[in-house]
């Protein structure tokens, strides 16, 4: 059995590469006959790190210099619509095409003709080359763009298989005219990575808060006011953390994307403004790279504060208290999920003081809302173990 992975892996996203390490592991285990391929953003990063061989999701550019010609006056059209003659080659011998977890039909930073052309434009090949396809507990909405609109629209109606990670994704991808009829509501397969061993160690005395900062600059890739939602932002976030190690607190900043990095760095750099040496060392700064450092990182902490939606799940897989400070309802259907449904703000509305009367909140309520984590960690698992079992006798047999 000869199976492919199509998704926007090896981007420097943290959660995508470890919704396709979660894929990959599933069949190695499941499949250990089938030969795997990947096709990504960084091929070269993703063959290197997870073994798989891997593709990219373009074809190559035309030698012809009338092609180039007229593809230039009509602004890249012919070379992407062309390119589903070179993907259906790719595709030749595959027998399943998989798009596994990731909020990959949505818009957030993208254009009609990036990644929404991308997955409709192998969606297609797929089809034409009956390629059976299968998109596997994946986010779904806002999607802000028409084109966007009815590029996954048709997409989605192309699968065999659909599941979606919450309620919210399955409602978008109907009211889009898909017919969900037949489509289970599945977790986040990122539940199913595995768990690093948490490590003692003793001279961790402070309460310590992961706060997860993010590049955020609005929903539209080109938003009028994205300068303005960053500096916004930026300003809030170092607001509670100085309060929090005013107050005594430990902080471990943390991110979730190569490109949060920028934003570590500005807070911190309004945080030397407004304070001395003597507070600051008890800010760190940490860089998850995959999932699974992440959680060894958040598994240094005692709760967290995050924005990115991946940085949510891995908290409530180590068991931690979360406060989701999310730029998508994703967020909130998750927390909602673990029955914490009230530590939630918006990310462009967030408000400071509500967000300190919500960490005294989980501070005065820890033991039972880590219990109330607990015990949804384990339906999770439960869930996670029945979409395998479904995913074997429909498409993997």
């Amino acid at each position: 059995m000869k199976i492919g992975l199509l998704g926007q892996f090896g981007s420097g996203n943290s959660g995508n590469d470890g919704s396709l390490e979660a894929m990959l592991n599933f069949l190695r285990k499941a499949r250990p006959d089938a030969e795997l391929l990947c096709f990504c953003s960084n091929p070269s990063e993703i063959q290197s790190r997870y073994d798989v061989r891997s593709f990219g999701i373009s074809s190559p550019p035309s030698p012809s210099r009338w092609f180039r010609r007229i593809n230039g006056i009509f602004a890249n059209l012919p070379h992407r619509f062309f390119a589903i003659q070179f993907l259906a080659a790719q595709l030749g011998g595959l027998d399943l095409l998989i798009i596994p977890g990731t909020g990959i039909l949505d818009d957030y930073q993208e254009s009609p003709m990036g990644w929404p052309f991308v997955i409709y434009r192998w969606c297609i090949a797929a089809k034409l080359r009956r390629v059976r396809v299968a998109f596997v507990s994946v986010g779904a909405g806002p999607i802000d763009h028409p084109l966007s609109r009815w590029l996954f629209r048709h997409a989605a109606r192309s699968a065999d298989y659909r599941s979606f990670r919450d309620g919210f994704s399955r409602r978008y991808i109907e009211a889009l005219g898909v017919d969900v009829s037949q489509d289970r509501e599945f977790p986040d397969i990122a539940f199913r990575l595995p768990l690093p061993a948490e490590r003692d160690d003793p001279e961790r005395n402070h309460f310590t808060i992961g706060v997860g900062v993010m590049n955020y600059r609005g929903w539209s890739k080109i938003h009028a006011d994205a300068t303005a939602i960053y500096r916004t932002y930026i300003g809030k976030i170092a607001a509670f953390v100085l309060s929090l190690i005013r107050q005594g607190f430990k902080v471990r900043l943390l991110t979730g994307d190569i490109r949060d990095r920028k934003a570590v760095d500005d807070v911190l750099d309004v945080l030397k403004e407004d304070e001395t040496d003597d507070l600051l060392c008890n800010v760190s700064a940490a860089c998850g790279e995959t999932l699974h450092s992440l959680m060894e990182e958040i598994l240094q902490t005692d709760m967290v504060v995050v924005s990115r939606y991946h940085n949510v799940v891995c908290a409530l897989k180590t068991g931690r208290p979360v406060i989701s400070i999310g730029y998508a309802q994703k967020n909130e259907d998750l927390l909602a999920s673990f029955l914490q449904s009230r530590y939630c703000q918006h990310i462009e509305t967030f408000d400071v003081e509500t967000l300190t009367l919500q960490f005294q909140d989980v501070l005065a309520n820890y033991e039972e809302v880590r219990r109330q984590i607990a015990d949804t960690n384990a339906r999770f698992e439960q869930q996670l173990a029945e979409q395998e079992q479904l995913l074997l006798q429909s498409l993997l047999r």
